[in-house]
């Protein structure tokens, strides 16, 4: 299988959440888009440091992340980011590494949202294709 990469809309969830209470001109709304690498392996978002700064995003903590060669290093975990793919949003704090944005399975399974491997692209879940359905 090759990669599969997608199209993303990054915005900072407390920015976006003082926006809609009146207490933050829109034209200061921090968002970042880019292409982001989908990778089924990974559980959780994880955003470059730049694109984070950019963001304005502070770190909330940090996490124990295991890469796939099996080394372990504590990484920063974000406030909240709304990430947005083919019109579906979600919010979640990321992993902050690395140089590219990841899309994990976390994002996938709320934006229901499967990996099409033969043609190298998200699809909606065909059993919803409208609309999101996240199971309880």
């Amino acid at each position: 299988m090759g990669a599969v990469h997608v199209r993303v809309k990054l915005t900072n969830a407390i920015d976006e959440g003082l926006v809609r209470r009146g207490l933050l001109n829109p034209n200061r709304l921090r968002t970042y888009e880019t292409v982001a690498l989908v990778d089924t392996g990974a559980v959780r978002t994880v955003l470059p440091e730049a694109i984070a700064q950019a963001l304005n995003l502070s770190l909330r903590g940090q996490q124990t992340a295991r890469y796939a060669d099996g080394r372990e290093e504590l990484v920063g975990v974000t406030e909240p980011v709304v990430i947005e793919i083919d019109g579906r949003q979600t919010v979640e704090s990321a992993l902050v590494t690395g140089d590219t944005v990841l899309i994990g399975q976390t994002v996938l399974e709320t934006l229901d949202l499967l990996v099409d491997c033969k043609n190298q692209r998200l699809i909606p879940n065909p059993d919803h294709p409208d609309y999101p359905v996240l199971r309880v």
